[in-house]
């Protein structure tokens, strides 16, 4: 019975991530939100044996739909879950740093982008987003924002 709900779950997740893949958000949204319950995410259920990546992936992608329909607190929501879940987990990270940077929160979004370089030196668009908060928090301070 085990291996049938891991295999249940894991069609889940494949299905969701098609549907992202070909842009059906609503779908993916729905399959994704399925796979966390299952999972034991924040709706609830019991992890299948080995979940942690797979959880934090389906959290992460599903904070991506509600980035794009700029759903910004529903998607640092989703994010800051996947980084509870799966602590080493760099993508997450930075795409919370994403959204609190276009909210003007450059300290925590600075925070998350430093974080997800100490996890993943190479990331280089961490980096360049890194850069480019540090100038705007600087722009912010001298216009006395």
């Amino acid at each position: 019975m085990e291996g049938e709900a891991a295999a249940a779950a894991e069609a889940l997740l494949s299905a969701a991530q098609a549907h992202l893949a070909a842009r059906r958000l609503s779908a993916a949204e729905e399959l994704y939100s399925r796979f966390i319950a299952r999972c034991g995410g924040p709706a609830g259920g019991t992890a299948p044996p080995g979940a942690g990546r797979d959880l934090a992936t389906a959290l992460n992608n599903r904070g991506q739909i509600k980035y794009l329909r700029v759903e910004f607190a529903a998607a640092v929501e989703d994010y800051t879950a996947a980084i509870e879940c799966q602590p080493g987990f760099e993508v997450p990270y930075y795409n919370r740093g994403l959204v609190l940077y276009r909210l003007g929160c450059f300290d925590e979004a600075m925070k998350d982008f430093r974080k997800v370089l100490e996890l993943n030196p190479q990331f280089e668009d961490a980096a360049l987003s890194l850069k480019q908060a540090v100038l705007d928090k600087e722009e912010k301070q001298k216009r006395g924002y």
